[in-house]
């Protein structure tokens, strides 16, 4: 093992990330380990995680459970007990380096885990207001962490975690340093990711038990988010309430020209969720009427 590196596993899921990947790869070369879970990139993705000095892991979807993360960390043979999990579109600070050093040299300083807060960079520039904070649990012990489970059936929103958060046992803490998000490079990209994350969205509604739970998330700032979504569920108008969510709670319009393009593109996600969940329920009752035998002919 190189001494200079951090005894850290990196473990980075992708499909055709050909664009992102040499940008979030330079920032963690740092660390000891970096694992590239892939699905069959057509991209060149592949080859640029190797020529970086990743390893490149296969990863082939049921349609259902697990997805790419939580099998992953089911399955990869990691070689240190502490595991930061980064998106392609993610790029940690340099100061990472520094931090996440001394929390494995100290074993987590009596942690399980530890999250580090996001920032959404939209339409060229980071977004101080819409969306920010955002805390993700990412770096934890690998052996006491693992996704939660939100929806049981097929949702057709792609492979890999999306909404679920970490759940790990034992306390959690909060890193100093942000990373940046270059989730929406386009409104293209934008308007595609949430057509199908919006499959999803309704799915976890349509279905119950489970679903309609989650775990108890060890953030406050992530579990009241998750209650206020919740809370609102059930609510008219939907779309209406996240535009003013993001727009005004959240202080989008402090954004200017950028906050209010955003609000308006999650006003139309929320959209497209409740749409989705109405023909989801339309469809199920309409699979739940009896039917009239075979032959049986019904007066005009």
């Amino acid at each position: 093992m190189n001494a200079a590196k951090v005894p850290v596993s990196i473990l980075i899921p992708i499909k055709n990330e050909a664009a992102n990947l040499p940008r979030c790869l330079a920032a963690v070369a740092w660390a000891e380990q970096i694992v590239v879970v892939d699905s069959q990139s057509t991209d060149g993705s592949i080859a640029i995680a190797e020529a970086q000095g990743a390893e490149v892991v296969q990863f082939a979807f049921n349609g259902v459970w697990p997805k790419k993360k939580n099998w992953a960390l089911d399955h990869v043979p990691f070689r240190h007990p502490w595991v930061f999990i980064l998106d392609a579109d993610e790029v940690l600070p340099e100061t990472a380096r520094a931090e996440i050093g001394a929390i494995v040299a100290a074993d987590g300083a009596g942690h399980a885990g530890y999250w580090i807060n996001r920032r959404f960079m939209f339409m060229g520039e980071w977004l101080r207001h819409s969306y920010y904070p955002n805390w993700n649990l990412r770096l934890f012990r690998h052996v006491a962490g693992r996704y939660e489970r939100l929806v049981e059936g097929a949702t057709g929103s792609g492979d890999n975690e999306v909404h679920e958060h970490i759940v790990v046992q034992g306390t959690t803490a909060r890193l100093r340093c942000e990373m940046d998000h270059f989730a929406f490079p386009s409104i293209h990209t934008f308007v595609e990711k949430h057509n199908r994350y919006s499959n999803w969205e309704a799915q976890l509604a349509s279905e119950s038990g489970l679903a309609r739970t989650g775990a108890l998330l060890q953030d406050r700032a992530a579990g009241w988010r998750r209650f206020i979504k919740r809370a609102v569920r059930q609510l008219p108008f939907r779309p209406t309430l996240r535009f003013l969510y993001v727009y005004v709670a959240q202080g989008g319009f402090l954004d200017g020209r950028r906050g209010f393009y955003f609000a308006r593109l999650h006003a139309v996600y929320e959209f497209l969720a409740v749409a989705k969940t109405a023909e989801l329920r339309l469809a199920r009752q309409a699979a739940e009427r009896p039917r009239p035998p075979a032959g049986h002919c019904t007066k005009p």
